[in-house]
């Protein structure tokens, strides 16, 4: 669909487009200029916010880490470490006092602190609350986030570099709540580097200190994109998971059905005991219900690239030079051309074949991009949605207040829930 205008541009929900765009033509579509100007104060020029060889130097280096198997090994002990120590604590307190419970904000301070010990290697203990200074960088954080989206919303396409100049409103906000990001990041990448890095160290920034070329700033720009992925979109794909399984109460009992028929399969009945790497993979229902629940609610709802030579779309729209173009994930999910007749209700059913999870194509899919940009943490993503999701879901019910009505989104960079997530936990007997 065309827009009028000098500044023009298309938006599409065609998984052909999608493709073209994202792996066929990729050289074609890069983020371009203008909209990593918009995200370079928060995110300078990390690997979400950068292309061409400064991209690709961020992407390989990457790859390599995400697949050592040390990493998946590292990231597996943090997440059930801040289940047993952080996340079980304040559900069953929940639970004890029957008080309500936002659980967007928990999943969200969980998802915080876990991305912190993997790519710092700190404990910023927001989850509970224990330490002002972590509270803050992720009060900030999320300030942020949200000032940065208004700039893509304004009416006037660039009047936030007005407001920077003038130094006033939003961007004023915006300047204070970066300063405060960074410079926690900052002190955390000195302290780091003053520390001597041994092979041992499994956290991410500590192989990325391994290059000596890289700069305080360039490692700042990393992490900040880090966490921006890893926190975000694994708190918003869960928000979205648990408040579907209270409209779904079918969906709900298969997925226990699942997980208990793993648990006794493995003659395991310790209610504290966690699910090993192997036995998450065997939750296929699992493991459906919540890619599911990002087609409907997708973390990352619209993403959007720029044309830098004339092209022609496999559905025969014309892509003037200059253009931008835009996917709309959020639209996709919802389309009978793309999903059938049955694609606004949530059916897991859809993604299984003999029992086990069939993935679909990335480009029907968009949740975790496609083609050379696939998301590198998709599969640690997985691991840490499916032990968080296996965890309450076995040990609590989760009574979400006001399920009958259809939630409410603020404009962030991710999809949040407006008023977050209110629910009322009791023990599952």
């Amino acid at each position: 669909m065309p827009l009028l205008g000098k500044f023009g541009g298309i938006l599409t929900a065609n998984p052909s487009n999608v493709e073209h765009m994202l792996k066929t033509n990729f050289e074609n579509y890069p983020k371009g200029k203008g909209f990593i100007s918009i995200m370079e104060d928060f995110l300078g020029h990390g690997i979400f916010n950068s292309d061409g060889d400064l991209w690709r130097v961020q992407r390989k280096t990457a790859s390599y880490e995400f697949n050592m198997r040390s990493l998946r090994n590292f990231i597996m002990d943090n997440v059930v470490n801040e289940i047993s120590t952080r996340l079980f604590p304040v559900l069953e307190k929940a639970s004890e006092t029957q008080s309500l419970l936002d659980l967007q904000d928990v999943l969200e301070r969980f998802a915080f602190d876990n991305i912190c010990k993997v790519a710092f290697n700190i404990d910023p203990c927001c989850l509970g609350m224990e330490n002002e200074v972590g509270a803050e960088f992720l009060q900030m954080f999320d300030n942020s986030a949200l000032l940065i989206a208004g700039r893509f919303m304004h009416p006037i396409r660039h009047m936030w570099r007005v407001k920077k100049f003038l130094d006033v409103g939003s961007e004023k906000k915006l300047k204070k709540s970066i300063q405060a990001v960074h410079g926690f990041a900052e002190a955390i990448i000195k302290a780091r580097m003053e520390e001597k890095i041994t092979k041992d160290d499994e956290d991410l920034l500590s192989r990325f200190i391994a290059n000596h070329e890289n700069s305080t700033e360039f490692l700042r720009d990393v992490i900040m994109s880090f966490i921006l992925a890893g926190r975000d979109t694994t708190s918003s794909a869960l928000t979205s998971f648990f408040w579907l399984l209270s409209a779904y109460p079918h969906v709900l009992k298969n997925v226990i059905k699942e997980i208990r028929g793993i648990r006794t399969r493995s003659n395991k009945h310790n209610e504290h005991l966690f699910f090993t790497f192997e036995e998450l993979k065997e939750m296929h229902y699992l493991h459906a219900a919540i890619s599911e629940a990002m087609r409907l609610y997708p973390p990352v709802p619209i993403d959007t690239k720029r044309c830098l030579n004339d092209d022609v779309l496999p559905d025969g729209t014309v892509v003037p030079k200059g253009w931008f173009i835009t996917y709309h994930a959020y639209a996709m999910g919802r389309m009978e051309s793309v999903w059938g007749t049955d694609c606004r209700e949530f059916r897991p059913e859809r993604w299984l074949e003999n029992g086990e999870f069939r993935a679909e194509s990335p480009f029907k899919y968009p949740v975790f991009h496609g083609g050379p940009r696939l998301c590198l943490g998709k599969d640690m993503a997985y691991i840490q949605m499916k032990s968080i999701a296996a965890f309450v879901i076995e040990r609590f019910v989760v009574d979400v207040q006001n399920r009958g009505r259809t939630p409410h989104h603020v404009v962030s960079l991710t999809l949040r829930m407006k008023g977050g997530l209110l629910v009322r936990l009791s023990q599952r007997k």
